[in-house]
């Protein structure tokens, strides 16, 4: 299922482009072998792929040179018939004799590269025979080439699943602190964009790669067998060929790992824009959005033009080397058939060997754009996978009872980051069934605490215990597990209300998700809906009202029967009718359980157990409800100033980075 939550604020909010991570600087040779690495476990099937290749370039390169024996016999039998009126049983070899005895010692030189019977003509069974021969070899490279092209493929798409598995499980064990420094939209170009365009890269230049230089193997060793000499002018073209692509790939390939950086943070602009798409519209920043769009949208053009002109460069290159070679071969090869130290049918197949040879050498060049652009894109995912991990739960980790429902704060202090402090030595105890209210003005250090609760981060000095274990010995997965959360925000994901609501406990049965959305009060406004349970939610879940969504995150938090909540209870954006079902529900879900209240508005929580006032990461206050009025201190300043304007929404739950 898709994820639907809060959008991060449009122009930049805690993911703002500050804090989006730096390029490393490219390493082309390191994240190559690195990125072939991940074929390792191939290896078995990349041998069959270089078995089938080798025999697919074998067939391919013997066609050539039965072509040019199918050649000779052409060209035989019509030279013979220049000779049809000697005397019947004269030989080719006097027939040579009588030309340099006559003073034709090139006409002689000519007729020695070939062998002909005088007045025979062309000789269509052996032609025939020549020509079916042909016909079998190209046949089998072809299947031998479309062999190795299917088993490559499949090698290839395992690895990039492999690939992806990687970066999702990598993904799961970053910490939270990563989140907060990178944006949505980056951090989503590197794991589907990137990904993707490895696997792209690697499917077109494995393949052609080793058909390639098997190729130019084959084809070398096929010319010097037909012409030493000519095989010398053909291997100018593999200096020349390096030179050429050394030269551009260097240029080209900082611009690939612009045009892929450029990439990723436009993609987070469009995430970002289009997921505050209506508070882009309300604050009237239509123009500073095109505007910015604008900007990225050039740099990645700019980045896109230069590398792939810069790489298309090669291949022109490569062809005018090859039609240079091509001229010269043709140039020497004739002088070579006048004087008879090579066949025409040699020469022609010579011709179709240095078109062959050259081919290959201008693929590779071509190739290098893709190389370097997967190579880029490799880094980018490289960079994801050696990001520094949260600490690993202990495989023996101590765990309580799941009725375990005692939190206490023992002399904490944390900090995001080290030279700023936020909280110090806070120390708290919520006994089970309790209700714990925390208020405090914007960047008191609400949001952190609850982050803390849960495990997100982890204290800096002191202890968060639960029933007397700290959690921290705990795993993360046992910690949550016991601890419920219904935020300002509401998280519901692409499917039905039956789903959204399982979320909680996938293993559910129906009868305890109809209870939990009964107590959610969801099942007054479902029953309402044509498919009622099954109305499916559309990307935003704009089918349901604000305070519809609210009772649904209820009723998933009911249904995981959690023993310690933590609860948003901000309802600023419902009517009263609706703010009024959701206090119902969540003083039902409240029952039995103990609890963190973040409050937004004070006269919700007269009834609290602990209120805790929290200012600058520390708590100044702490008591009931009345006794801190009576106290007339920091919470009485916040009561009458709440009741003495408009009241607003202090500290929504989100990114800890709101909180700071």
């Amino acid at each position: 299922m898709s994820g639907h939550g809060p959008a991060r604020g449009p122009m930049g909010g805690p993911m703002g482009r500050g804090g989006a991570p730096v390029q490393k600087a490219q390493n082309f040779g390191a994240s190559a072998m690195r990125l072939l690495g991940h074929l390792r476990r191939e290896t078995p099937l990349l041998t069959v792929v270089l078995v089938l290749g080798v025999l697919s370039v074998a067939l391919s390169v013997l066609g050539p040179k039965l072509l040019g024996n199918g050649t000779n016999i052409v060209f035989a039998g019509f030279v013979s018939l220049q000779f049809s009126d000697v005397p019947a049983g004269t030989t080719q070899q006097q027939i040579m004799d009588q030309l340099i005895a006559s003073g034709h010692q090139d006409q002689a030189d000519l007729l020695s590269t070939m062998t002909f019977v005088p007045g025979q003509g062309v000789d269509f069974a052996a032609l025939a025979q020549i020509l079916a021969l042909v016909l079998a070899v190209y046949i089998g490279a072809s299947i031998f080439g479309w062999l190795q092209a299917r088993i490559l493929n499949g090698v290839v798409q395992r690895a990039m699943h492999r690939l992806r598995t990687e970066v999702e499980e990598k993904i799961h064990r970053l910490p939270l602190s990563y989140f907060d420094r990178i944006q949505r939209g980056e951090l989503l170009s590197r794991v589907t964009n990137d990904v993707d365009n490895i696997g792209q890269s690697l499917q077109q230049t494995l393949s052609q790669v080793v058909i390639s230089l098997l190729t130019v193997v084959g084809v070398l060793i096929m010319m010097f067998v037909i012409s030493p000499l000519l095989a010398v002018i053909a291997l100018v073209t593999i200096p020349l060929t390096i030179l050429v692509t050394v030269v551009v790939a260097r240029r080209s390939q900082k611009l690939f790992v612009a045009q892929w950086k450029a990439t990723g943070v436009l993609n987070a602009r469009v995430e970002e824009t289009f997921s505050g798409h209506s508070l882009v519209k309300v604050f009237g920043h239509q123009k500073q959005v095109e505007a910015d769009f604008s900007r990225e949208n050039e740099e990645v053009y700019r980045a896109s033009f230069g590398a792939q002109f810069l790489s298309g460069i090669i291949m022109p290159s490569m062809m005018f080397i090859g039609n240079l070679v091509y001229v010269a071969i043709a140039v020497v090869g004739g002088l070579q058939v006048a004087a008879g130290l090579i066949s025409i049918g040699d020469v022609q197949a010579f011709i179709q060997y240095s078109r062959q040879f050259t081919q290959p050498l201008s693929q590779l060049g071509s190739m290098a754009n893709l190389l370097q652009s997967g190579v880029a894109s490799a880094e980018r995912v490289f960079e994801l996978l050696d990001e520094s991990e949260q600490e690993a739960d202990a495989d023996d980790a101590p765990t309580v009872p799941r009725d375990a429902a005692s939190l206490a704060f023992d002399d904490v202090a944390f900090r995001y980051v080290a030279d700023t402090p936020l909280i110090d030595g806070l120390s708290l105890a919520a006994e089970s069934g309790s209700t714990v209210a925390i208020v405090g003005p914007t960047g008191a250090g609400k949001t952190t605490l609850v982050n803390l609760i849960m495990r997100f981060y982890d204290v800096d000095s002191g202890a968060i215990t639960l029933d007397g274990l700290d959690t921290r010995l705990m795993t993360r997965k046992d910690v949550r597990a016991r601890t419920g959360m219904v935020l300002q925000d509401t998280w519901l994901f692409a499917g039905t209300i039956r789903e959204n609501i399982a979320y909680g406990r996938p293993d559910a049965s129906e009868t305890e998700i109809m209870a939990a959305a009964t107590a959610a009060y969801v099942d007054r406004f479902v029953h309402a809906m044509p498919e009622g349970y099954d109305t499916v939610l559309d990307d935003e879940a704009t089918n349901l009202s604000v305070g519809e969504r609210q009772l649904v995150t209820i009723a998933r938090a009911f249904l995981a029967d959690p023993r310690i909540l933590i609860l948003d209870e901000a309802t600023s954006s419902v009517d009263t009718r609706t703010e009024l079902l959701i206090q119902r529900a969540m003083a039902r879900l409240r029952e039995d359980r103990t609890s963190f209240v973040i409050a937004h508005r004070l006269s919700t929580i007269r009834d609290a157990d602990l209120i805790l006032v929290m200012e600058s990461g520390a708590i100044v206050e702490q008591g009931s409800h009345d006794d801190l009025l009576r106290a007339r201190g920091a919470y009485w300043r916040l009561y009458n100033a709440q009741f003495e304007a408009p009241a607003e929404d202090d500290d929504p739950a989100g990114s800890p980075a709101r909180t700071r």
